[in-house]
């Protein structure tokens, strides 16, 4: 029995794999009786990866990684992380104030191609940046009247009708005040009444 397991080299190299690993490729180890390679030679460790596996192993994770940054940049996760936005927390910490100034309530006949005349009776407030911006708007309150005038003047009736004429009202007027009262700025145009007869 011991001359037939020295004579088995299947036997040895189940027995000492050290011996396995240290045959080069010459031997006669490396294929079987019916001549085919068997695993080792299969998975050397020398292989190169297909260009699809590779493309899916490094490819992958790094366009996953760029649309990630992407992502966090558009979310504004990046400045969270950084501490881009310590502007934007001093900000809401102070708890800014906010300045309203009414108007002078205004009634102006709108355009129209009839008979009837329809009128429109507008009051509205500004949301001005502090309380120093209310001297420059009065001061230039005559501009802003004959501006919003103007403006209303040329409405007609049908065009103030839904929220899409009322969101197209208050962008003009918002234009036209910042026009007027120029380097100050407008926050916001507010409806406290409209009324078209």
């Amino acid at each position: 029995m011991a001359a037939e397991k020295a004579k088995d080299p299947k036997a040895k190299e189940s027995k000492d794999p050290k011996a396995a690993k240290a045959k080069g490729p010459d031997t006669d180890d490396d294929t079987d009786e019916g001549g085919e390679a068997t695993a080792e030679t299969e998975t050397a460790p020398g292989k190169r990866f297909p260009g699809k596996k590779l493309v899916l192993m490094i490819g992958l994770p790094v366009a996953l990684l760029i649309g990630g940054g992407i992502g966090a940049w558009q979310f504004g996760l990046i400045d969270k992380l950084f501490g881009g936005g310590h502007e934007a927390n001093g900000e809401s910490g102070a708890h800014k104030t906010l300045v309203f100034y009414d108007l002078p309530e205004m009634l102006v006949n709108l355009n129209g191609t009839g008979r009837q005349t329809n009128y429109l009776k507008l009051k509205v407030a500004l949301e001005l940046e502090d309380q120093s911006a209310i001297k420059l708007v009065e001061s230039a309150m005559p501009r802003i009247i004959d501006s919003f005038q103007v403006y209303l003047r040329e409405l007609r009736a049908d065009e103030l009708t839904g929220s899409a004429g009322m969101y197209r009202l208050k962008e003009e007027l918002m234009f036209r005040l910042n026009t007027a009262v120029y380097p100050t700025k407008v926050s916001d145009v507010l409806f406290k009444e409209m009324l078209v007869q």
